[in-house]
């Protein structure tokens, strides 16, 4: 009896311990399974994402030597730079440095609006400060966004007015559809480009500044103890690939302005669009294998420097069916007052191209709309050397229509010499069409009515060859009041220049 009931009860035990060995292994299965299906479900939910995912393209491959462009896609379709825009950073930066005006151990200032960026960024803190060589390092490995804003600032006093000397800079060189409102690229809706201008701005980058160019091909950066890997991933991968610039934001997909030099050829590739960093850089090895070996082993085409002649068009061009960037529509700028314009006399005087230097250009603002209404670079000049950099200002954009004035508000001109004008004064923008510079001259004096009360308002016309353009001036000033004036005009959106006669 003894033995059948321990028998009974050895028997229990191990069929207890069977069971729970098969519930074990059952939900040990069960949550593998499930593991499994949820890490499917992740994948496939994310490949479906990537699928989705389709950034407007564009794309230009340009013969360096010879600058001929050997192949293009949407080349002059509007895109959304992102931090492609860090070359223009540099490119201001680099124009200091050879200027002498700064030196690679010259610290910068960190302020709490540059500290704020979103990332990419180096993590500076208010207060800091940074030498000017780890600036451009961090700006070309890490892409850091605080820093451009450092950068910005030091070289416009504002991040704003850094953006229109950018804009500016880049109507120089000949980028005509390109327009900057930030130093780093982060979103915004006026921040735009395209691929022909970036290839412009990559080859002017060399021509220009052959002295800081290896910058770009920065492969390591190491910061207070902290290694940076450059986000350009082609350095040192791909045969020949020297820089420059990689970039994202989503509305404009992974981008990149590529420079690549083998057995004495030269290319430079951009592209906008791509889905993913790894499919951009296969997309850009692909048109760099297809165009290298036809490319020219001998250098012809001019420096890119700043003035334009000639002309050039696209060697051929392959839409692809992809919707432009949605472009931001602005309204008209409303005038300071709603009394009545009184007729303000005027006096326009003829000179030619003068000898004046300016401090750098005068800021420039363009937004989408008219971007998008400008010829596409199949019109467009190429760029050829010129003997000096500095020069009289350039004609700037034509400023908004201002709806409220009439035949009444007219502006009279009178002819008058540039001889009568002493002392100091301001030059609120410069225009192909008169009757723009004379409306620009009204909302100038309208903003600043206190300060230009009894300024002297009068165009300049400055004949350049068969072209000419007409300057808005306000003649009658001290410099206190000069200074003044322009202060607040700037504050007002309305570019100034401080000028003695």
């Amino acid at each position: 009896m003894l033995r059948r009931v321990a028998g009974f009860q050895s028997g229990f035990r191990w069929s207890t311990v069977g069971l729970l060995a098969l519930f074990a292994i059952t939900t040990v299965v069960g949550d593998a399974d499930a593991r499994s299906r949820r890490h499917h479900v992740r994948h496939h939910r994310t490949h479906h994402v990537v699928h989705r995912y389709q950034p407007p393209y564009a794309s230009i491959v340009v013969d360096a030597n010879s600058g001929k462009i050997m192949a293009a896609a949407n080349a002059d379709s509007l895109r959304h730079p992102a931090s492609l825009t860090k070359m223009m950073t540099l490119y201001l930066l680099f124009e200091r440095l050879q200027e002498g005006k700064i030196k690679m151990t010259t610290e910068l200032p960190v302020s709490a609006h540059a500290a704020s960026m979103a990332p990419s960024k180096l993590g500076l803190k208010p207060g800091q400060s940074i030498a000017v060589e780890d600036a451009i390092k961090s700006i070309v490995t890490k892409s850091a966004n605080d820093v451009a804003v450092v950068v910005a600032e030091a070289l416009g006093g504002s991040e704003l007015e850094f953006a229109h000397m950018m804009t500016a800079k880049a109507r120089a060189l000949g980028m005509m559809r390109t327009n900057y409102h930030n130093a780093s690229g982060l979103p915004d809706s006026q921040q735009l480009t395209t691929a022909h201008d970036q290839a412009i701005l990559a080859r002017a980058l060399q021509d220009r500044f052959p002295t800081y160019f290896h910058y770009f091909s920065t492969q390591h950066f190491v910061y207070r103890g902290e290694a940076m890997r450059n986000h350009n991933h082609m350095l040192g991968h791909v045969d020949g690939v020297d820089g420059i610039k990689t970039g994202y934001i989503h509305a404009s997909g992974f981008n990149i302005a590529i420079d690549v030099r083998r057995n004495h050829r030269h290319l430079v590739v951009v592209m906008f669009g791509g889905r993913t960093a790894r499919a951009r850089d296969a997309r850009v090895k692909g048109l760099i294998d297809d165009n290298i070996k036809v490319a020219s082993t001998k250098r012809t085409a001019p420096l890119v420097v700043e003035g334009w002649e000639g002309k050039t068009k696209l060697a051929s061009v392959s839409p692809l069916p992809t919707p432009a960037p949605e472009l931001p529509t602005t309204a008209a700028p409303k005038l300071g007052s709603t009394a009545p314009i009184n007729p303000t006399p005027v006096k326009t005087v003829l000179v030619q191209p003068s000898t004046m230097h300016t401090a750098s250009l005068a800021p420039l603002s363009l937004d989408a709309r008219k971007l998008e209404q400008m010829p596409s670079t199949a019109e467009k000049p190429t760029i050829t050397t010129v003997a000096t950099v500095k020069r009289a200002p350039l004609p700037v954009a034509k400023p908004e229509s201002v709806a409220s004035l009439s035949a009444k508000t007219a502006l009279h001109t009178a002819p008058a010499s540039a001889k009568e004008h002493t002392g100091w004064m301001i030059q609120v923008g410069a225009f192909d069409d008169e009757h723009e510079a004379k409306v620009r001259l009204e909302k100038a004096r309208l903003k600043a009515t206190h300060q230009l009360g009894k300024a002297d308002p009068f165009t300049e016309r400055v004949a350049k060859g068969e072209k000419s353009f007409y300057r808005a001036r306000f003649a009658g000033l001290d410099k206190t009041q000069a200074q003044a004036a322009c202060k607040y005009l700037k504050r007002s959106d309305i570019p100034c220049m401080l000028l003695k006669n």
